[in-house]
């Protein structure tokens, strides 16, 4: 039986394969590492590979008019005709039906992929010109089936791609012999890199977002122990400034209140000056603790007057608390180039305090000197006694049977903190020197302060 042996169709039936096998290279690619279901049918699937997919089916069902159309125009009135017509209709219906039945390759969608597979071939048999709209088949059956079964079929449709071209010539060409299976080789192996390309990519966004998940937890975890870090620092802070005031003010009025109960009876003018002075103590620690509510601010700086005026008038308090025991004088040497920043002004004072507290309950001296020294870029408080003085090494430590507060691990840490250095120069017998130097450009003076 004559299926057309115009000389004519041979070069179309040609070109065929050739031209539409590498659109199937081109197309097939990008939706391979995607079997998912079919344009339409999955939202959420890559964009390019729905509109590829939506090509390749623009093309199968334009070839399939193509072929049907030309079929009409070379053999009308044939007895195969209606065949023909019949199974076209039949094969466009199949084909719309993909979509509805998914991309994974279960049982019905094997069945449906065969039953397509053999209605072409029924229709290559009849009309070898059918044979075009083996392009998108390769493309269904690459997405649908395991890799085997893919090339398998895909042997199969370039066998009988070949027999069709050969029906078509007029004589034997070992051109459409051999052109259709290299050009079916080139897409698939195109094909089947382009998947292990994506899904290469797949695996390489898979990572991604476990590092990307892995920074941020990493990123919370750092702000926590920064947070606590900060609480921790924070709560050093408070307690110390704690010591340094309220703790040593309570402790000053703790002895006052003493003296002025065994003087009662034998001096009760005594008496009366010590717990004056207690008094005078207590206005001053509840200046104090409204500071603290405040801003955590000292309330000789908050007066005003600056970190010089709070010296003297701290040297001051320590010499009248100390009703002749003990004479604290102030001395201040050069002058700023600009206003001290207030976290030197409050830990200065602080360090005045602390050490001064620490000459009145532990030195036994009878005269102290407070000296604040401005230089260029820093500024040193040199707090000095007359006391019975220590060995230095001994009481740089606290014992941690202790009952007082930080003491001289106290000021260490202020003065630290700021970028300074703390030196002690102190010997049994002789008094003691405390030096503290804080630099002016240390960043922890640029920083902000931490919350109260």
């Amino acid at each position: 039986m004559d299926h057309g042996s115009d000389p004519r169709d041979s070069a179309p039936q040609d070109s065929a394969p050739q031209t539409g096998a590498p659109q199937d290279a081109d197309g097939d690619g990008p939706t391979g590492p995607d079997p998912g279901p079919d344009p339409g049918s999955a939202p959420g699937s890559d964009p390019d590979a729905r509109w590829l997919a939506l090509l390749m089916h623009a093309a199968f069902f334009l070839l399939l008019g193509a072929s049907l159309t030309r079929f009409l125009m070379r053999h009308p009135g044939e007895a195969r005709t209606p065949w023909v017509i019949a199974l076209s209709i039949t094969l466009a219906v199949l084909y719309l039906l993909g979509p509805v039945l998914g991309s994974r390759p279960t049982p019905r969608r094997l069945t449906w992929l065969g039953a397509l597979v053999l209605v072409w071939m029924v229709l290559v048999v009849l009309a070898p010109s059918f044979a075009w709209c083996a392009v998108p088949l390769f493309y269904t059956g690459l997405r649908i089936l395991p890799p085997r079964a893919a090339l398998a079929l895909v042997a199969l449709l370039t066998a009988f791609v070949v027999a069709a071209q050969l029906r078509l010539a007029t004589g034997f060409d070992p051109n459409l012999v051999l052109a259709p299976p290299a050009v079916a080789a080139v897409a698939t192996a195109v094909f089947v890199h382009m998947q292990r390309q994506a899904v290469r990519q797949r695996e390489l966004a898979a990572r991604q977002r476990e590092l990307i998940d892995d920074l941020l937890r990493t990123r919370r975890e750092l702000a926590a122990t920064e947070r606590r870090e900060g609480t921790l620092a924070e709560r050093q802070r408070l307690s110390m400034e704690i010591h340094d005031t309220l703790a040593q003010g309570l402790s000053s009025q703790q002895m006052l209140l003493q003296a002025a109960d065994r003087t009662w009876s034998a001096d009760p003018d005594a008496a009366r000056r010590h717990v004056r002075t207690a008094t005078g103590i207590a206005e001053r620690n509840l200046a104090e603790a409204r500071r603290f509510v405040h801003d955590l601010a000292p309330a000789d700086l908050a007066e005003g007057g600056g970190l010089e005026a709070a010296l003297h008038a701290l040297a001051a308090r320590e010499t009248a608390q100390a009703q002749g025991a003990l004479t604290v004088r102030c001395h201040v040497e050069g002058t700023p180039h600009a206003p001290l920043p207030d976290r030197v002004q409050s830990a200065l004072l602080r360090i005045a305090q602390g050490a001064l507290a620490n000459v009145r309950e532990h030195s036994g001296a009878t005269a102290a000197g407070l000296t604040l020294t401005h230089l260029d870029d820093r500024v040193v408080l040199d707090i000095g006694d007359n006391g019975r003085g220590f060995t230095a090494e001994s009481g740089a430590v606290r014992s941690p049977h202790t009952v007082r507060g930080h003491g001289l691990p106290a000021i260490r840490a202020r003065v630290h903190q700021l970028g300074g250095t703390l030196t002690i120069e102190s010997a049994p017998g002789e008094g003691t020197v405390l030096s503290a130097e804080i630099p002016l450009a240390h960043p922890a003076l640029t920083a902000p302060e931490a919350p109260a």
